[in-house]
């Protein structure tokens, strides 16, 4: 009783056959009450037609042929005077017979005919009685009687009608239901034994769900978060491994250039530029190390965001006057363009760490005399923040993969230039985490476009 299908199949059997027993028992009681109320009433009636004949020719030739007429029936007839003294009868009368007659009170009797004995199931006869009025006045009875053994084989044969009909459609039932709940089951089936794969590592995981219910729907979304669960693996250990090459590679520079300064017979200039060297590698693991640490809080959403009103104007002019010197020592052009007025709502430390990031991306792969521009424009309820390069560019295959953890352009001046591979990762959680976007355009030689898309604040909100 573990399986899904024989649970399922069990619990719609049982409904099914409650179902049924309730319906088959409310069918045959009613067909029995009709057939036997059908009976009753043609027993009425057979009677009223006699007694129509009687009122007609009410002497010994009438009465010997009424009963003569049911001599050779499945009824019998009893035909009494006002007194109850039997005129006619087409079968000997029995004990039975006499009683019911006797039991019956003529007084109260109507003249549509009654039925003085209904009970079947306990008693020999059914009976009905017809009264005969000549005149305006009572001149007789017509008493017509049949035997319950016909009306108990007619209910023994629907009876056994009701049992077979009754075993065909149990099994019919119990087949249909357990291949229905079989089939409805299968692909829960499947999606069990998939979901065991994925808690074992394996993601190589195909439903083939074609359905468009629930099932199908459920189906589609294992499908996609094994795909999904691939992917992080993936990334994952790709993330392990630059993360490993990342650290190893400055303790490597730590190390080798400790050993060396520490020879003592080495030159105090070379000492110098060693230390120099060893200084440098060790504010890059720092940065490194801090940078992991922001992305671990931003993936565990203890990343906190203390959003407020602030004026972008005045917000990135202060950013542009802190930045300015670094690009005037590179010979290198910053610009600023903002109106006046415009209200977001961010984490003005947060932001400044995301403003600052772009622009010193702009600076490191920019080229003496060429211009970096800081533009703000408002669009439809939008504020677009744009950090405009004319730097080297960025290829276009892997312009999609910018945003991804350790993912850097130019590789192999990676360590020239100073990146670790986790600022724009940053950049984009910090910017989605405020409700924005942000997006990135470039052309090989012409320059790169970061454009960073935030909902303008109402200023009397």
């Amino acid at each position: 009783m573990n399986r899904i299908s024989i649970k399922l199949g069990v619990y719609f059997l049982m409904f099914v056959l409650v179902l049924e027993a309730g319906l088959f028992i409310y069918l045959y009681h009613e067909l029995a009450n009709s057939r036997i109320t059908e009976e009753l009433e043609s027993l009425r009636l057979r009677g009223n037609s006699h007694r129509d004949v009687l009122e007609k020719n009410f002497d010994s030739t009438t009465l010997h042929h009424v009963a003569l007429m049911e001599s050779e029936a499945k009824t019998e007839v009893v035909i009494v005077d006002q007194d109850g003294k039997i005129l006619s009868h087409s079968n000997p009368v029995k004990k039975e017979i006499r009683q019911l007659m006797q039991e019956h009170d003529r007084k109260q009797g109507s003249y549509r005919g009654e039925i003085i004995q209904g009970d079947w199931s306990r008693r020999k006869y059914i009976a009905t009685a017809s009264p005969i009025h000549i005149d305006g006045k009572e001149a007789g009875t017509v008493y017509m009687f049949q035997h319950t053994d016909s009306i108990r084989s007619m209910i023994a044969r629907l009876q056994h009608h009701f049992y077979v009909v009754s075993g065909i459609s149990v099994l019919f039932s119990v087949i249909t239901i357990f291949l229905l709940s079989k089939i409805i089951t299968s692909p829960l089936v499947r999606m069990k034994r998939a979901t065991e794969k994925l808690s074992e590592g394996n993601f190589a995981v195909k439903l083939n769900v074609r359905s468009q219910d629930e099932l199908g729907q459920l189906g589609n979304a294992i499908e996609s978060l094994a795909k999904e669960l691939q992917y992080l693996k993936r990334e994952r250990n790709e993330f392990l491994a630059n993360v490993s090459h990342e650290l190893r590679t400055p303790l490597t520079y730590i190390k080798g250039y400790t050993d060396v300064a520490g020879r003592p017979n080495i030159a105090a200039s070379d000492r110098e530029k060693y230390l120099g060297i060893i200084q440098e590698e060790t504010e890059r693991l720092s940065a490194l190390v801090q940078n992991l640490f922001e992305l671990a809080q931003l993936d565990q959403n203890a990343f906190l965001i203390k959003k407020e009103p602030v004026y972008i104007h005045v917000f990135l002019e202060n950013i542009f006057q802190q930045m300015q010197p670094m690009f005037d020592r590179q010979h290198i052009q910053l610009d600023f363009s903002c109106p006046e007025g415009l209200m977001v709502k961010v984490d003005t430390v947060r932001f400044k760490q995301v403003i600052m990031n772009l622009l010193d991306n702009a600076l490191n792969y920019s080229e003496p005399g060429t211009k970096v521009r800081l533009d703000v424009e408002k669009d439809s309820g939008q504020i677009l923040i744009k950090v405009m390069d004319e730097g080297i560019g960025i290829p276009p295959e892997e312009l999609p993969f910018i945003f991804d953890r350790l993912y850097r352009v130019e590789k192999s001046r990676s360590r020239k230039s100073g990146g670790t591979g986790l600022g724009l990762a940053i950049v984009k959680e910090i910017v989605e985490a405020h409700g924005g976007i942000i997006q990135a355009e470039s052309m090989l030689g012409k320059g790169t476009t970061f454009t960073i898309v935030l909902k303008e604040e109402n200023e009397h909100a």
